[in-house]
């Protein structure tokens, strides 16, 4: 649930032995408050917009990490019959039906779902695996609630903006000077605790967009659409210290379908 990267200086993180939930708890009004509601620009300009397209159509859909709800909000908003959203964290889900808007919520995990096989035409998760550590078992998870040929839209902080000590760097060195994207150990999986605005600390995982893709393969999620749009209007025009940002995707959608009749490569 953490913002994506953006164009700005990214703090230096510390390494973490697992994922403090307590974290969560305190941090949940940050993320209502600046996030949610029309408050940020990626999320109101793209991510809902996007949200909105790849649900169309599905009567029984499934937000995985729905923090205070807003997708689950909107899929009902969309049309969808019955809408149910999950989070792990008490303050948000607390949040989310105080907001109603007609979705369903439960606290639960992504790892442990608590529903039956095939209970779902479609399944969503927004910016919400990136803090995930069980993800071979979080996706096992959205494989087995969705029916065969229902529809998974995943949305991630794009890997490659999100490699540790990645960000901005102002290259005087070089004549003229230059600005550009520094990319961090891609390659390897990084889980640790980054500060993302001073006083606010939240637990994060990368790792390379490969692992992902393996993954949902081994749950017969077969990939049928991916997404790396520009960053939107909004958000480029409250950062003109960085002109080359829009070149650099924050946001990456995968949109998968499951087919019971693939088999496991």
């Amino acid at each position: 649930m953490t913002e994506p990267a953006g164009p700005a200086h990214r703090p230096p993180r510390s390494e973490l032995g697992e994922m403090p939930a307590e974290l969560w708890e305190e941090q949940a009004g940050w993320w209502q408050e600046g996030f949610t509601e029309g408050a940020d620009e990626e999320y109101r300009e793209q991510i809902m917009p996007l949200a909105s397209r790849w649900l169309a159509g599905a009567e029984r859909i499934l937000d995985v990490g729905t923090g205070e709800g807003q997708v689950a909000r909107q899929a009902v908003r969309d049309g969808a019959a019955t809408v149910v959203g999950v989070d792990p964290t008490r303050a948000q889900v607390v949040e989310a039906a105080a907001r109603a808007g007609g979705p369903a919520y439960a606290r639960a995990g992504a790892a442990a779902l608590p529903f039956g096989p095939a209970t779902f035409d479609a399944v969503v998760a927004c910016l919400v695996f990136e803090h995930v550590v069980a993800v071979d078992d979080a996706l096992a998870e959205v494989a087995r609630v969705l029916r065969p040929g229902g529809r998974f839209a995943f949305f991630l902080n794009h890997p490659l903006l999100q490699t540790p000590n990645s960000g901005w760097i102002d290259d005087h060195v070089l004549d003229p000077p230059e600005q550009y994207w520094r990319i961090g150990p891609y390659l390897q999986e990084d889980l640790s605790l980054e500060e993302v605005e001073p006083g606010v600390r939240i637990p994060f995982v990368h790792r390379p967009l490969g692992r992902y893709v393996n993954a949902m393969a081994a749950n017969r999620l077969l990939l049928r659409h991916v997404d790396e749009p520009a960053p939107p209007t909004g958000f480029l025009d409250r950062s003109p210290e960085y002109p080359q940002g829009a070149d650099y995707p924050r946001l990456l959608l995968l949109v998968a379908e499951k087919h019971e009749g693939l088999a496991p490569l």
